[in-house]
């Protein structure tokens, strides 16, 4: 069975509407209580309808000003698929911010393939937060990293600075069809051509963590060329969904500036998600099924604690 029918049927199983995810459906994962305080937020977007997001604050202390990150998740997610990531980064003393891509969501995949649409919808997350936002005084504007996974990781870096050659795309589908990337592009239509494109950058973005991005064989030596922040890269070396050579090794010989980068032996793509509860295993067994020797839940716990010390290094 494909990882799209797989999805598909959990996801009526749920009673909720159909539509292709690589990544986590609705349930939330597993995470230990945390001393940290959560509100979902509804985001005006001139452009389009309300984001949905999910912010994740340390307990407040008078006159603080904490670094923010934004999470951006993979095609089809929502703002709750890295919540046990955001959790850790909160308890570590960050504001977390995740939103909902609008367009490439678990109840939305109209706008799957136009994937200049989620920098922008990140910088407006950003805009938010840092002006209109009611906790905006406890958030250092200076001290702004991105988190992304998948789609997610194509994200941050494009809104990091990013320049893309979708032009690169269709070729790279006529070769390799049966990659994930290229059943979207059949299924969605292939997203404009870069000449159509404008990328939206936030240059408040300080330092960037990419997991296993997306359409990384789009990235150039001169299109990464104004990605000049920190960078912390990881890839799965046995990521079946984006498959080497073609996604994260690209983007680490295209930075001006060498990344910290982790490949992570024998880990495959969705174990930069958290653990799944036994109601979503037992849904989305391909997103759930544990990789053959590799231990998730421990690699869950290193990956997070890499993730704050990066940021707390570049922040």
């Amino acid at each position: 069975m494909s990882l799209t029918a797989a999805l598909n049927l959990a996801l009526a199983a749920l009673n909720l509407q159909a539509a292709p995810l690589p990544v986590a459906p609705p349930a939330s994962p597993v995470v230990a209580a945390q001393t940290v305080d959560f509100a979902r937020l509804e985001i005006a977007d001139g452009a389009g309808p309300a984001i949905e997001a999910g912010v994740w604050t340390p307990p407040s202390k008078a006159g603080t000003r904490r670094p923010l990150i934004v999470i951006s998740h993979g095609n089809g997610g929502d703002f709750r698929s890295h919540e046990a990531t955001a959790r850790a980064l909160a308890q570590a003393g960050f504001t977390v911010a995740a939103l909902t891509h609008t367009g490439d969501n678990w109840r939305d995949q109209s706008q799957a393939t136009n994937v200049a649409q989620r920098p922008r919808q990140l910088h407006v997350l950003i805009d938010y937060l840092v002006k209109d936002w009611t906790g905006r005084d406890a958030i250092d504007p200076a001290r702004v990293g991105a988190f992304g996974f998948s789609s997610g990781g194509f994200t941050v870096l494009t809104a990091a600075g990013g320049e893309p050659d979708l032009g690169r795309v269709l070729d790279h589908c006529r070769a390799h069809p049966e990659f994930y990337d290229c059943g979207l592009v059949s299924s969605h239509g292939a997203p404009p051509s870069v000449m159509d494109q404008t990328w939206g950058h936030d240059a408040r973005i300080k330092s960037v963590v990419a997991a296993a991005p997306a359409l990384g064989f789009t990235f150039t030596r001169q299109g990464l060329s104004g990605v000049t922040q920190p960078v912390q890269l990881w890839r799965a070396e046995g990521d079946h969904v984006l498959p080497s050579p073609f996604y994260a090794e690209p983007v680490r010989d295209a930075l001006p500036r060498p990344p910290e980068y982790h490949s992570v032996p024998v880990a495959d793509h969705f174990d930069f998600l958290p653990p799944c509860s036994s109601r979503l295993a037992a849904l989305a067994p391909v997103i759930c099924t544990p990789t053959p020797g590799f231990d998730r839940a421990a690699f869950q716990d290193q990956f997070n604690r890499e993730v704050i010390g990066f940021f707390r290094r570049t922040l």
